[in-house]
């Protein structure tokens, strides 16, 4: 049994990505464009082909935040098997699936076949830590590193411990996502969901109800989002914003005089359901809206425009003042 070991200062030069979907070649495109040695394990045969095309895809947003991307795929790997693919890992990345029963399993092995200075961690978008290493005889050890997708793009990452993860595992992995080019965010405690799934799924809720009851379309939702709170918030999220709407009062101003009525209307917000009819709405807005373009090619359009944004607001890692640019010549060491 490997004892735990986390060592902030350690290089990381090997990282294993644990399935080769979407989320996993997103961190795999990202890992190799800061040096890295990447391993693949995913049991499909045809993990070699897609997470090459995958990689083909991301490579233009990449450059675009100012990674290097020649010949990308030079150092990547796959393998199989997973108790080898970990064996001489620094960090690990976890993108099965979200079953608590396999995750389990995949971390049991994992635990025992990594070096013991390895980082571990699994992306689960809202299983908890706790849960998940409750199969481990060293369950601190595992973190939770939830990206905002898609990984190699979006600056967040959430940091969130188990009741038994050990602090030095935070901070290492507080230091390799910023050695990455991330924004880590460590959650000061474990809540189902965290916190970015949670605000997005909360206001999703009221998107639904709000298309459901045809107040508005679903394109039409969309910008009204895109064109407001969506762009106010890319500046300056939920809190700061109202504290400069209470002007010189601040928050506390604007709490005393428009909170008692914004918490009037929080009853009747929507409960909508996915239910036949729901869904058949739904589904019918998006072909409208949507349907005519690919999704790749959406992808791509959200990609250029978010990277624009991103470079606009200084939270690309190649502009001068990003807390995490200085930090990536540590992991090509």
């Amino acid at each position: 049994m490997n004892a735990p070991t986390t060592d902030t200062s350690h290089t990381y030069r090997r990282a294993t990505v644990i399935g080769g979907g979407v989320i996993g070649i997103s961190w795999t495109g990202l890992f190799l464009a800061h040096g890295l040695d990447v391993t693949v394990n995913d049991p499909r045969p045809d993990v070699r082909d897609e997470v090459l095309a995958g990689l083909a895809e991301i490579t233009p947003a990449l450059a675009q935040i100012g990674l290097p991307t020649g010949d990308l795929a030079a150092r990547l790997h796959f393998e199989a098997d997973l108790a080898t693919a970990v064996a001489d890992a620094d960090v690990v990345q976890e993108n099965g699936p979200e079953r608590l029963a396999v995750k389990q399993e995949i971390w049991q092995v994992v635990e025992r076949a990594a070096p013991a200075h390895a980082l571990l961690a699994t992306s689960t978008s809202g299983i908890p830590a706790s849960a998940i290493a409750q199969a481990m005889t060293q369950p601190e050890r595992l973190v939770v590193g939830h990206p905002f997708n898609p990984p190699h793009l979006v600056p967040l990452v959430e940091i969130v411990p188990g009741e038994k993860t050990a602090p030095q595992t935070l901070r290492a992995a507080r230091d390799f996502y910023a050695a990455m080019g991330k924004r880590p965010q460590i959650l000061r405690k474990e809540i189902p969901g965290f916190v970015a799934n949670r605000l997005q799924s909360a206001l999703f809720r009221e998107c639904v109800h709000l298309v459901a009851e045809g107040v508005v379309s679903e394109a039409e939702l969309d910008e009204i989002v895109t064109d407001s709170i969506g762009l106010r918030w890319a500046v300056a999220g939920p809190f700061r914003t109202f504290h400069l709407g209470g002007g010189p009062g601040g928050l506390p101003h604007f709490v005393r005089h428009l909170g008692p009525a914004m918490e009037a209307s929080w009853p009747a917000l929507g409960t909508p359901a996915f239910d036949e009819p729901t869904v058949a709405v739904l589904t019918e807005q998006a072909a409208d809206a949507f349907g005519a373009e690919p999704v790749g090619a959406l992808a791509a359009r959200r990609d250029r425009a978010q990277i624009a944004l991103m470079r606009a607001l200084g939270r690309t890692p190649d502009q001068a003042g990003d807390p995490a640019a200085g930090s990536t010549a540590a992991a090509r060491a």
